[in-house]
């Protein structure tokens, strides 16, 4: 299952969810409508008994609900259930009792946010059915001489709200299928603006590579050649700056198209960056990273902690950092943890009026591929950055 399904799943889930903790006050408005005395009902221990059913499978119902996924079957069910547990009070407590009969209009909208029309359809019906079939049942059973007039105008309205919630079901299954359409484009979007980005770092990696560092290499060569037959301080010193010149602009070729994450993956480069940071003797770099592979938000992620680091040594002045990468139901987690200076993370939105967009230009992409950067920080305290990001984004 790909997280764009998981994400179709929660926009049926959360409405059930809700829908489940919505069904202890109704049980509360029915108790209230049954608690008066001067109410003769027909079984007094059945409808206690139902009463009491209903409430338990109620609250059973929510904590299955909040604990996450359920089956498909369930939220039918639940409002079959809700159906028949009313239909079972308005029996037992007669018709003596007819104030349960409006909590029949209830129904209905307990799912018509389920997304699911042809269900919402017949639930609806079934439940206009039932209201009929109490008002046939006080008749036969000899408390009501006829149905009244205004019976048949609230069983047509109930039968219009059948219709009303079926059709905005329908609207909001269409909205959400257009919601996971609209972030699949989105990050269609996104996955082509890194793929330009990767292009042209590699041309311009592969030109610094195969011109001007190859100019340096053979102008170092060359003063290597002549520093041979003859000892010169200016060019030695000339030389030195070659040298430095070449490690840096390799480091910038690195830095543009690294390699091994093209031919390792994501975790490699993760911990390679890590050891080239550890290198340089400011700051030392642990990981606790799980193999990823090569998922395509690589170079999305790869970036992140690029950046992280360069902000923890440059800005935070931190001595220790430890990187975590870990994967989980189609989502990568990167997490950056240092004991520098830290910072208050509501002087972001001034860093940014002030021209410094730094995080700012790492949380633009990774929120726009449908992920989420979690900022925890403060002054003295070192900072956590924690990178969510969807490791399936659209190929």
């Amino acid at each position: 299952m790909t997280r764009l399904d998981n994400m179709a799943d929660y926009f049926a889930a959360e409405p059930m969810r809700v829908s489940a903790w919505l069904r202890l006050p109704l049980i509360g408005l029915i108790v209230l409508l049954g608690s008066d005395p001067n109410i003769q009902m027909w079984h007094n221990g059945v409808y206690y008994g139902v009463l009491a059913a209903y409430t338990l499978s109620a609250v059973v119902w929510v904590g299955i609900a909040v604990r996450g996924q359920v089956a498909d079957w369930v939220a039918p069910a639940a409002t079959s259930a809700d159906i028949a547990a009313v239909v079972m009070l308005c029996l037992a407590s007669g018709a003596g009792n007819t104030e349960l009969l409006p909590v029949f209009f209830l129904l209905p909208v307990s799912v018509a946010f389920q997304e699911r029309p042809a269900i919402t359809a017949i639930l609806g019906i079934i439940t206009a059915v039932a209201y009929f079939g109490i008002l046939v049942y006080y008749i036969a059973d000899g408390n009501l001489e006829r149905i009244p007039g205004d019976e048949y105008v609230t069983w047509a309205a109930l039968l219009w709200l059948t219709v009303f919630t079926t059709g905005m079901c329908f609207v909001l299954k269409r909205r959400s299928a257009r919601v996971v359409q609209l972030v699949h484009i989105r990050e269609q979007l996104v996955l082509e603006s890194m793929r330009a980005d990767e292009r042209r770092n590699r041309e311009v990696a592969e030109r610094l590579h195969d011109g001007p560092l190859q100019n340096l290499l053979a102008a170092r060569l060359r003063i290597e050649e002549v520093l041979e037959r003859q000892s010169d301080p200016v060019l030695t010193a000339v030389h030195s700056s070659l040298r430095e010149t070449a490690a840096e602009l390799r480091g910038a070729v690195s830095s543009l198209h690294p390699q091994v994450l093209i031919e390792l993956g994501l975790t490699a480069a993760i911990r390679e960056l890590a050891r080239q940071h550890t290198a340089r003797g400011i700051v030392d770099v642990s990981t606790a990273v799980e193999e990823v592979g090569s998922p395509p938000a690589q170079p999305l992620v790869y970036r992140a902690a690029k950046e992280l680091l360069t902000n923890a040594v440059k800005h935070g002045r931190a001595k220790n950092i430890r990187v975590e990468l870990s994967s989980r139901r189609c989502w990568l987690t990167l997490v950056v943890t240092d004991d520098g200076r830290g910072f208050d993370p509501r002087d972001l939105v001034l860093s940014v009026a002030d021209g410094h967009i730094g995080l700012a230009s790492l949380t633009v992409p990774i929120e726009a591929a449908g992920g989420a950067v979690t900022i925890t920080s403060a002054p003295g305290a070192g900072t956590r950055v924690s990178v969510t990001a969807p490791a399936d984004m659209a190929a």
